[in-house]
């Protein structure tokens, strides 16, 4: 009795294809809509999660300047490279610490130039970013030492300056300072806050301070922890290391701070998911339109096919037999909407992730989800004009003209 109700439930969608697809519109674009943001986030958060990983494995940031600003808040003084190996020395569980300076400058070779990032950082640095190289060497702790101006550069450095020529042994120009090329970065591509990584030249730290930024400062101190289960406990001995070198006593604001790379995951992680839900129950608004949609025009049909349904009442259909067909036809409607709708939102997903910078990330969980609940959708819509069909009095729907 089941299949033969579902099978006139279809046969009644066929009867009318264009309204039926007519119908189905609003919650064909509501399920696209839904699984197109949710799409599109996951893949947004991948790439946050794969960018800030690829800054290095429990990485913690030392950086100079107030937690937060307002009275004695505000920037902090550099580092020196003694409170890097004073890190080094006192703080366990540390595998590297790195201290590092940036400057923009403008790299030259022959008729070539570039704007570009200079980093002036130890042999460290390479094992707390997890960066290593592609083609050369990066340089050691003598030419460290010596102060030696010799380079690694990023492959967009390469790119814009030789081409498809091998830098390697070549000599470029950054500032006034001249430095051969010894190594090419492994590329990291773009970061999602739009920077380029491997637009960048690494020269050693002494090098760097006394030919191109003319000081001893340090602006940033990167320390990679042994572990992850131990990166709390070097983060706050980190503290109390420099609170007892910079002179800061209790109650007194930090002029520094210690960033936990995977705190700012989490943080920008849950930012993207809060959006994400954001849109998609905007999105899912119109799976509410969709059921609207599907409400009245199935009261449309309970109305044109009140003789037909009174006829079946009169020769013995029961109740729930007619409030099954009406469920059917109103499930069947909404879910073959869902199924195009699904279709068409992974196909967009497709179409715009690689234009956005982000992957494609397929989430079976979420697709079952939408196609469930524009099931509900149908069931839930459609239950009112079902029970008006299924409740009306035989003698009155055969005398309806």
């Amino acid at each position: 009795m089941l299949v033969e109700t579902i099978l006139l439930a279809l046969r009644e969608i066929r009867r009318n294809m264009l309204r039926s697809a007519l119908t189905t519109l609003g919650i064909v674009i509501g399920v696209a809509a839904v699984i197109a943001m949710v799409t599109l986030g996951g893949g947004a958060r991948e790439k946050v999660t794969k960018d800030i990983a690829s800054l290095g494995r429990n990485l913690l940031l030392l950086v100079p300047g107030a937690e937060q600003h307002g009275p004695g808040g505000g920037g902090g003084p550099p580092f020196k490279i003694a409170d890097a190996a004073a890190i080094a020395r006192n703080v366990p569980n540390i595998d590297a610490v790195a201290p590092s300076s940036t400057r923009a400058e403008l790299a030259v070779y022959g008729n070539e130039n570039w704007q570009t990032t200079v980093t002036g950082a130890d042999p460290a640095f390479f094992m707390a970013r997890d960066w290593g190289v592609d083609s050369g060497r990066i340089f050691d702790e003598a030419e460290e030492r010596a102060g030696r101006m010799v380079c690694v550069i990023g492959v967009t450095v390469a790119r814009e300056l030789f081409g498809a020529q091998d830098p390697i042994g070549s000599t470029i120009r950054l500032g006034r300072a001249a430095c051969p090329v010894i190594g090419i970065l492994s590329a990291k591509g773009q970061s999602s806050f739009g920077t380029d990584q491997d637009n960048v030249v690494i020269v050693p730290l002494e090098g760097f301070q006394r030919r191109i930024a003319g000081n001893d400062d340090v602006a940033i101190i990167y320390i990679s922890a042994h572990s992850a289960e131990t990166t709390t406990g070097v983060q706050k001995n980190i503290e109390a290391l420099m609170k007892q070198r910079r002179h800061i006593g209790d109650g007194q604001t930090n002029d520094f701070r210690v960033q936990d790379m995977r705190e700012i995951a989490r943080l920008v992680e849950g930012t993207t998911l809060i959006l994400t839900a954001l849109l998609g129950a905007i999105a899912a608004i119109s799976l509410l339109v969709g059921g609207i949609g599907i409400m009245n025009i199935m009261l449309v049909s309970v109305t044109e096919r009140t003789r037909e349904i009174g006829i079946r009442l009169a020769i013995g259909a029961l109740e729930r037999e007619v409030l099954t067909q009406f469920l059917v036809e109103a499930a069947s409607l909404s879910l073959f909407g869902g199924f195009i709708g699904i279709l068409l939102g992974l196909g967009i997903s497709a179409i715009v992730a690689p234009r956005l910078g982000v992957p494609f990330v397929f989430d079976p969980v979420i697709v079952l989800i939408a196609f469930l609940f524009s099931g509900a959708v149908g069931l839930g819509f459609g239950f009112f004009p079902a029970r008006r069909a299924a409740r009306l009095d035989p003698i009155e729907a055969l005398r309806y003209e």
